[in-house]
């Protein structure tokens, strides 16, 4: 009896498909929603999508057919909450476009310095976590408000994402997008697509320094993304036994997002949730075939950045907080695991919550945005309540690692990454 034929090329360029549309669809209104809030134009809120896709299915590409491993990229999505998050500050986009190349070249930096990447990702978990869930936290609300606001339109998206959830919970969010989509046109009629701008088009966008905005947006872009993408990614590839080089996939996405934020785009980071989708069995039972997805995801990338100007136009058509309640959506699983992790130390609970508070109160100080105040806020309280404890407490180990040190997405974390795009 024969042995049977392992599947073909065609199994895995199937993963990567649905690798791609599921990662695009369920989050490139967050990231035009987000350009908009600091600053962008519909044009600029074009280019920054499609500069995305370019970087991220360049990226895909290269690298996975040099290493011949299913590695892959994705925009960030904690990092198109954290642009909403920061919209509050008034800043024009050319300084928000400054604050995305110092983000991407810190991830650089953290390619060629490992101290530093290692540096960031031991921010304390309840800090890092309680951040994260505070920025998410507005956009995660964002449902039930336009179910009040815009009901017509936002309770058939919120339904069919609750059934989605139950029967098919790849496809719930993606369905939830097409719904909303479908409620615009119909609500917008043909005026939205005369406004669109349906031939992609870059537009650079030139930079402006601004230390506030670097430390408002930057820096908070730059923790984001490491913290909450780009070390789960890590975690995904290793779970499925591939031992990926930090060097290659850090400057890779780095330099991607260097080249995308002059044309508008935010981060680049590795992929962690639709990583697994390519980097698993069901792509391909032998792991060395399993590159394809990845490098099929890359194409359809760039194929689907193409229709950019149509994406942008339709979002600009559509009530706000209906773009935001999709997303919040999308982002509730992240939500519940940031929660999740930032509570789980009884003794860092009060850390945790002033984090939160401060993070989601959207407070600008000084022109600086709430993301930093609450890792600062958080650190200090942590600090002081540390130090209170000390007195009663039995000394640690010397050389075991400090209490509530991991990172979100680190080993032995059981914080997720946020949806890739």
């Amino acid at each position: 009896m024969s042995e049977a034929r392992p599947p073909g090329v065609a199994q895995p360029v199937f993963a990567g498909i649905i690798a791609a549309i599921t990662g695009f669809a369920s989050s490139f209104a967050l990231v035009i929603a987000g350009l908009h809030a600091v600053g962008a134009d519909d044009a600029q809120a074009s280019s920054g999508l499609l500069a995305l896709c370019l970087a991220v299915g360049l990226s895909s590409i290269v690298l996975a057919w040099i290493l011949r491993v299913p590695i892959s990229f994705a925009w960030s999505t904690p990092g198109a909450a954290l642009l909403i998050a920061a919209g509050g500050a008034g800043m024009p986009f050319s300084t928000a476009v400054g604050a995305f190349l110092v983000s991407g070249a810190l991830v650089v930096l953290c390619g060629f310095w490992p101290a530093l990447g290692r540096a960031i990702t031991r921010i304390p978990r309840p800090i890092a976590s309680a951040m994260l869930a505070g920025i998410l936290f507005p956009i995660c609300i964002a449902p039930v408000t336009a179910s009040v606001e815009q009901p017509l339109l936002a309770i058939p998206v919120v339904l069919t994402w609750l059934v989605l959830f139950r029967l098919a919970p790849r496809w719930a969010v993606p369905a939830a997008m097409l719904v909303a989509a479908v409620g615009i046109a119909l609500s917008a009629g043909t005026e939205w697509l005369q406004t669109a701008q349906i031939a992609p088009q870059l537009v650079a966008t030139a930079p402006v320094f601004d230390p506030l905005a670097i430390v408002s947006l930057g820096l908070p872009l730059f923790i984001v993304t490491m913290a909450g993408q780009n070390v789960p990614g890590f975690a995904v590839m290793s779970t499925f036994g591939y031992r990926l080089a930090p060097r290659p996939a850090l400057v890779g996405s780095g330099i991607a997002s260097v080249g995308a934020a002059f044309f508008g785009g935010h981060s680049v980071n590795l992929a962690a949730i639709t990583a697994a989708i390519m980097a698993g069995p069901d792509s391909h039972p032998l792991r060395e075939k399993r590159w394809v997805a990845s490098f099929t995801a890359g194409f359809l990338y760039i194929l689907l950045g193409l229709g950019a100007g149509v994406a942008t136009a339709l979002v600009a058509a559509s009530p706000p907080i209906l773009i935001t309640a999709v997303a919040g959506l999308a982002l509730l699983g992240a939500l519940v695991t940031a929660v999740t992790s930032a509570l789980e130390e009884p003794s860092h609970r009060i850390t945790a919550i002033v984090t939160f508070l401060v993070t989601a109160s959207g407070v600008t100080i000084v022109g600086i945005g709430s993301a930093f105040w609450g890792l600062l806020v958080g650190g200090i309280v942590m600090a002081w309540l540390g130090w209170r404890r000390g007195a009663s407490q039995k000394p640690e180990t010397p050389g075991s690692p400090p209490r509530g040190s991991g990172a979100p997405g680190s080993p032995g974390s059981d914080v997720e990454a946020a949806p890739d795009e």
